[in-house]
């Protein structure tokens, strides 16, 4: 019996029964106090809490520990006393004997009273297409080479809930503007304030209040959008004023990033990444009755119009080609057409991408090497010299850079020892090369199917891969149409039949001959 039931019973017998407080007390087995409370309430009184009081604790130890969380007030975050740290220095300065968990229960008990632990938050509600709030995070990433730390940029829309995540393989400056750019590609507006942490990429020197010293490209870039940024309190203490984007990355990488996931390229992450946040979309945050779609459907006539062009993020400048077909660029080298070598080529280098022009086209595009001193070396720059030298294909820098990302079909090799086995050295390479140069006017993957076909036919010759790739090409021409084979029978003539009939057709004038 519960003590609701027990008061229930004891009322009835009060009240129904004429039972007095005694009797009651006699039969139920409980004392006369609780006889009285269930004849005042049917509802039982709450128990009174324990009050423990730390006898082992003494006052002086408590002024002590006083002292100490006072002057955590003028420390660090990271710098702060624990409770763990106020037992072990009690045990060893105060000769302290009593139990961790005393101490655990008052220091938490003053930290709370000292504004120690914890803080308390206003709620807040935001306009739509008004804010946006931006942040850096970073998780793991297995790569076909293996496991690498990348660096996650996110853009997130405070009245819908709606986020944007791009990844890049570190934080620069290049790559958090092109974090910028591309987020506001993909709510296709401006928000009319965003968001900000002091990053040393925007923010050169923090100045009086809100006030900062920004960088020449972050004005250049805010100029262009036009969006006023706002700029957290640095330190943790600026992390509560974008708690927004602070929780969507949590959120973010415990249900998209957990286990760690796989992708075969960079282009590759962000491609799943856009996909999780198309996911997202058809979430609903807590508190709210419609989904970050539908809030985003309100929110997106809002935002300012995107200017005609986007911000150029790239570094632009002009670099001289070496002898061996390579401009550097932050002590990396690229390889471009073997053609331009002497001569100057302009570089527009991304916080991913490298892309190199000359004659105002594009002759080359590089992923952009995040370390120093490395080569990015394409085999197809260097077919035309190669030509002239086949002798360096097998040592060739390019070809092993080939091989070793997996762009060099096995059945490539094949075909070269078949070449050379045929035409010889020099010649059996020239032939390959001008494989090699298919690719230049086919998709890779229409040569490498003419060139496994030929290994089955047997035809070891780059004409005939040429016939090959050709017909691999052409569309399958449509069926003709079905004829009714009881109609030829009119053309019959019998095997054994006199040949004169043809005699006489040979008598006729040339002109009735003609026309029969």
């Amino acid at each position: 019996m519960t003590k609701v039931e027990l008061f229930e019973a004891i009322r009835k017998e009060h009240f129904d029964d004429g039972k007095g407080i005694r009797l009651i007390s006699r039969e139920e087995k409980v004392h006369r106090r609780t006889v009285r409370a269930a004849i005042e309430n049917a509802i039982p009184p709450s128990r009174k809490p324990t009050v423990r009081k730390p006898t082992v604790l003494t006052r002086a130890l408590r002024q002590v520990v006083d002292q100490w969380l006072t002057e955590d007030r003028k420390a660090r975050r990271k710098q702060r006393h624990t409770a763990r740290r106020v037992y072990d220095r009690l045990r060893r300065e105060e000769g302290y004997s009593g139990a961790e968990s005393t101490v655990r229960r008052y220091v938490g008990q003053r930290k709370r009273e000292l504004g120690l632990s914890g803080k308390a938050f206003v709620p807040l509600t935001h306009e739509a297409g008004q804010e946006g709030e931006v942040d850096w995070y970073e998780a793991d990433v297995d790569f076909p080479w293996g496991r690498q730390t990348m660096q996650f940029f996110e853009m997130r829309a405070c009245f819908s809930g709606r986020e944007f995540h791009m990844a890049f393989p570190r934080q620069t400056q290049r790559a958090f503007f092109e974090g910028i750019a591309a987020a506001l590609l993909y709510f296709c507006g401006v928000f009319a304030v965003i968001r900000f942490d002091n990053l040393s990429s925007v923010v050169v020197k923090v100045l009086r209040g809100r006030r900062r010293k920004e960088t020449d490209r972050f004005v250049a870039l805010r100029s262009h959008y036009l969006f006023d940024p706002e700029f957290c309190r640095p330190g943790i203490e600026g992390a509560p004023e974008k708690g927004g984007v602070e929780g969507g990355v949590g959120r973010f990488r415990r249900n998209h990033l957990v286990p760690v996931p796989f992708a075969e390229s960079l282009d590759d992450l962000n491609r799943q990444l856009l996909e999780h946040c198309a996911q997202d979309d058809q979430r609903r945050i807590d508190g709210r009755r419609q989904t970050i779609a539908d809030d985003w459907s309100t929110e997106r006539e809002h935002l300012r119009a995107l200017p005609s062009e986007p911000f150029p993020t790239a570094e632009v400048g002009s670099s001289e080609v070496d002898s061996k077909g390579r401009i550097c660029l932050r002590t990396n080298r690229y390889s471009v057409p073997i053609r331009l070598a002497g001569l100057s080529v302009e570089h527009r280098l991304g916080a991913t991408k490298v892309e190199l022009v000359h004659g105002g086209k594009v002759v080359a595009l590089h992923e952009r090497l995040q370390g120093r001193h490395e080569q990015q070396l394409e085999l197809d720059h260097y077919l035309e010299l190669l030509w002239y030298k086949p002798g360096a294909l097998s040592r060739s820098m390019p070809l092993r850079q080939s091989r070793d990302q997996g762009q060099w079909p096995e059945a490539y090799d094949k075909l070269w020892d078949h070449l050379r086995l045929r035409y010889g050295e020099s010649e059996g390479t020239k032939h390959l090369l001008e494989v090699l140069l298919m690719h230049r006017e086919n998709e890779a993957d229409e040569v490498h199917a003419a060139v496994e076909l030929s290994l089955e036919y047997g035809c070891y010759d780059s004409g005939a891969i040429s016939v090959v790739l050709r017909q691999l090409q052409v569309t399958e021409p449509e069926a003709a149409p079905l004829v009714d084979l009881g109609l030829l029978c009119r053309y019959e003539r019998p095997v054994d039949r006199d040949f004169g009939e043809y005699d006489q057709l040979l008598g006729l004038p040339m002109a009735s001959a003609e026309v029969h």
